[in-house]
């Protein structure tokens, strides 16, 4: 089974009660069809990126779920076919893989320090050495 997540809006001017008949409806849809709901967010009223049908608020739901593949045509048509249903959108969610292990990270070349230049101290004269004279 696919996991998806559908968001649609609702038209504000739908009653409470008829609102969550929609909501329901559209959940039993699923369930009809061998999917699962796994979670269902009401956002409640927001006002609109821009203005449809003259519209410029709408009650949005978020519904994650799981179902087969054919389950998702199945929804947006009867999200289609609803006259309270502004917009939907169906999105299958990825899988990410967790067993792939992440690439080692190298350090960073350190550059050897700088050291001042060593002053190089003159040899020392040396004294003359003495010798005993020959008497």
């Amino acid at each position: 089974m696919n996991k998806y997540e559908v968001v649609y809006i609702i038209d504000p001017a739908v009653e409470d009660e008829a609102r969550k008949a929609l909501i329901n409806r559209f959940n039993d849809l699923i369930a009809e069809n061998g999917g699962t709901v796994d979670k269902v967010e009401e956002w409640g009223k927001k006002r609109l990126a821009y203005a449809i049908d003259y519209k410029t608020e709408g009650y949005y739901v978020l519904v994650n779920f799981q179902g087969e593949a054919e389950l998702p045509k199945e929804l947006e048509r009867n999200l289609q076919i609803s006259d309270s249903v502004i917009r939907y959108q169906v999105i299958k969610q990825i899988e990410r893989k967790v067993g792939i292990k992440p690439r080692a990270v190298r350090p960073a070349p350190v550059a050897a320090p700088v050291a001042a230049p060593a002053v190089e101290a003159e040899p020392a004269a040396e004294a003359p050495v003495e010798t005993p004279a020959a008497e």
